[in-house]
């Protein structure tokens, strides 16, 4: 390799020929790798227009590819999920654990705040702005099944419904990110191999990685994370037009939404022309102050005492169900079980691709054991307080018949907007909400396209910047297209064929365990021999 660190040992377990590039052609200023790029460009293209003539139809096709893999491999999911987080805890206290990632002089680049800041913002601070209030309200109101069946508008259903939201934004959605993201840098930063996900397979397969095998996950890999960036895209959309619709009475219509999107997609691609220290990381740090400002206004303006309470009461609850949570034979909650949980792991799935690089981009330095507690407990803990200051205080006026959240959820959307109508200063309050939903979409879109930038180029990491602006616009195109020409039915078309594309991730992600684990015997073995 040519860009191999001749302070670490050689490992002649990944010695190749390959260089990182050498299928790439240049064209329009940008340097392509051949043929990912343009077989991802040609398929994303085939689904746009195909979804734009004929919405209704691909949403009934991909509604149901997404409905059979969900039905019919359930067990992958769940399994594969438990699989992940037991491989992270081990990873954690293994001898491995002292590997560090980039070698042993490697330092980090960034602050440990301001890499938290970005892996955070990257890997789910949207969400938390879209759930936190509407998922438990769901469970508890009986929306879409409950967790367990336990019974809905009652105590024991209220602490259920904590639980569950946390065991769906807790250990399993980031050890499906852990395990991407430390095998993309073990095997980039130690390795000397592309960053690329096809790399994370190099001791399974050898220099077939650099072949038709590799073209193949990498295309998924871009495939599954432009659609989800797009998704995620229009729903924040939907999400900021409710809000602007509550706060100030904007039109919630398709074209506020799309104008939504044209003024994220702006924002991101300034950003990604800046790079990653000048924008993302900048955008990632305004994000966790805004987050933390309006997290501590919820826990001392609202029940405090109560959301205090229900910190302990979600953990509690989160501790005791992970185990009846994660099994999956013989549940008679099945409703529920289909459409959240094994959604979800599906969702996070298809999404790791994207976190996961982009994690692993922002973490050469780190030990593998404070990357994977950074990645793995640190969040958990951090979404723990987030779910019971906004959920538990949605709970408590529902439980309390205060506001329009006692009657159930009306618009997922508004959910937030509804809760924050309750407590002081509402106006200040959620538009503070709509630009961290704005800012965090911006940061998905930005890290999304260094991603997919990454993945396109072969694995260089400092591609030309009409590539990054190519992809960045290219996400909001996509969102604001289907949008547009198709309305929800197209959004909901591109959001099942992400998550399709969770089932064949699911054994990737199963056999990248299997490939790190041997890599990382391998470098603790090296390490070991030559000291």
């Amino acid at each position: 390799m040519n860009h191999t660190d001749s302070s670490r040992p050689v490992d002649p377990d990944y010695d190749t020929d390959y260089e990182v590039g050498q299928d790439n052609v240049q064209m329009m200023g940008m340097d392509l790798h051949n043929p990912v790029f343009f077989i991802s460009a040609i398929l994303i293209l085939i689904f746009v227009i195909g979804t734009l003539l004929f919405p209704a139809e691909a949403k009934e096709a991909l509604v149901g590819a997404r409905g059979w893999s969900i039905d019919r491999f359930d067990w992958l999911f769940m399994i594969g999920g438990n699989i992940f987080v037991i491989f992270c805890l081990a990873i954690i206290v293994l001898p491995v654990g002292k590997i560090r990632l980039g070698g042993k002089d490697a330092k980090p680049e960034f602050s440990t705040i301001s890499w938290f800041a970005m892996l955070f913002a990257a890997g789910m601070g949207i969400g938390l702005m879209f759930w936190s209030v509407a998922e438990p309200i769901a469970y508890y109101t009986d929306w879409y099944g409950t967790p367990l069946n336990a019974e809905a508008h009652t105590q024991a259903g209220a602490r259920a419904a904590m639980g569950a939201t946390m065991y769906h934004w807790g250990l399993h959605p980031w050890a499906i990110y852990g395990v991407v993201a430390l095998a993309l840098a073990f095997f980039s930063y130690n390795k000397d191999l592309p960053l690329t996900i096809r790399s994370a397979f190099f001791p399974l397969f050898g220099d077939r990685v650099w072949g038709h095998l590799g073209n193949l996950i990498d295309v998924l890999a871009v495939l599954a994370t432009i659609f989800g960036l797009a998704t995620s895209l229009g729903l924040g959309a939907q999400q900021a037009a409710s809000g602007l619709h509550f706060l100030f009475d904007l039109p919630n219509t398709i074209n506020t939404q799309v104008a939504i999107i044209i003024g994220v997609t702006s924002v991101a691609i300034f950003s990604v022309v800046r790079g990653l220290d000048g924008g993302v990381k900048l955008l990632s740090n305004i994000n966790m102050i805004l987050a933390a400002a309006l997290l501590l206004f919820i826990i001392f303006a609202g029940p405090t005492l109560s959301i205090l309470s229900t910190v302990g009461m979600t953990l509690g609850s989160y501790v005791e169900n992970i185990i009846p949570l994660s099994n999956w034979v013989g549940r008679e909650d099945q409703t529920w079980f289909h459409g959240w949980t094994v959604f979800y792991w599906a969702w996070w799935i298809s999404w790791s691709p994207f976190v996961g690089m982009f994690i692993a981009r922002v973490s050469k330095g780190r030990t593998v054991r404070e990357f994977m507690t950074a990645v793995l407990l640190v969040p958990t803990l951090v979404t723990l307080i987030w779910m019971a200051a906004f959920g538990g205080s949605a709970l408590d006026q529902a439980q309390a018949g205060v506001g329009a959240l006692s009657e159930g959820i009306s618009e997922v959307s508004l959910a937030m907007f509804q809760m924050l109508e309750n407590l002081p200063l509402t106006s200040i309050t959620s538009f503070l909400g709509i630009t961290l939903v704005l800012v965090f979409f911006v940061t998905s879109s930005d890290s999304g396209s260094l991603v997919i930038d990454s993945i396109t180029a072969g694995g260089k990491t400092d591609a030309p910047v009409p590539q990054r602006i190519f992809w960045a616009t290219l996400e909001g195109l996509i969102a604001g297209a289907l949008l547009f020409g198709g309305g929800a039915e197209a959004l909901t078309a591109l959001q099942a064929g992400a998550i399709a594309t969770g089932l064949p991730f699911t054994v990737v992600l199963i056999l990248m365990c299997v490939s790190l684990y041997k890599g990382l015997n391998s470098e603790y073995k090296l390490h070991h021999k030559n000291k």
